[in-house]
């Protein structure tokens, strides 16, 4: 029984612990800063503009700071997009990171939007078949119904597990091969701010690492509810 609750307590730190740590990053370096020159959206225009990515547009959204390479927008949240923080500042030029991966044809990025595309659709349509395995095993009247639907479940999941795997290497690249040499060398940031913005890089990732984990966490524990 101990090591079982010791077992949940690790399991929890490492899911929920990486979004805690983001949000109070997020929160220490978000306070308004009147000596930079622009927001989080205006910063992201300047840095496309000097990349001549003039056709990639800048939006406001509600759905998260992302970057959508198939309309080819940089979507900014209303705190990011106007900003005047280093959490905003950081953000909007990660994102902009994305927009130069995608420009320079960066493979794994090309193969993360193509697996979002199928995860999406893969991911509801798993959750169904193996909600349906009862219902195959009796209609059919043999076991062998329920192992192809419960095999075609479990490849559905883990496309949507592979799509999360990926992410971390495309994040990582984003933020501390384009991003943060970007602020570096334009001078956009001061030595110590250059610490914070990678203080904010760091936490971010780490929560695209606790995503992969709980996707194969799920992953093993409907495996390991089918074997019972």
């Amino acid at each position: 029984m101990v090591r079982v609750v010791l077992l949940v307590l690790v399991v929890a730190l490492f899911l929920v612990g990486p979004q805690l740590w983001t949000r109070r990053v997020f929160a220490r370096h978000s306070t308004p800063r009147p000596d930079y020159p622009g927001t989080g959206g205006e910063l992201a225009r300047h840095l496309l503009n000097r990349f001549d990515l003039q056709h990639i547009t800048v939006e406001p959204t509600e759905m998260g700071d992302h970057y959508d390479p198939v309309t080819k927008a940089v979507r900014l949240t209303p705190a990011i997009f106007e900003g005047k923080s280093l959490t905003a500042i950081t953000i909007a030029a990660h994102e902009v990171g994305h927009a130069i991966q995608d420009h320079l044809g960066y493979q794994p990025l090309a193969e993360r939007t193509k697996l979002v595309r199928v995860a999406q659709r893969a991911e509801k349509l798993g959750a169904v078949l193996m909600m349906g395995i009862p219902i195959a095993a009796a209609v059919a009247r043999t076991p062998v119904a329920s192992v192809v639907v419960m095999m075609a479940g479990l490849a559905t999941m883990g496309i949507s597990t592979l799509v999360h795997l990926l992410t971390l290497p495309v994040e990582w690249d984003a933020s501390f091969r384009r991003a943060l040499p970007v602020l570096r060398q334009g001078n956009y940031l001061s030595p110590d701010d250059e610490r914070g913005a990678r203080s904010i890089l760091t936490a971010a990732a780490f929560t695209y690492l606790a995503a992969s984990l709980a996707s194969l966490l799920n992953l093993w524990r409907w495996i390991a509810f089918l074997r019972r």
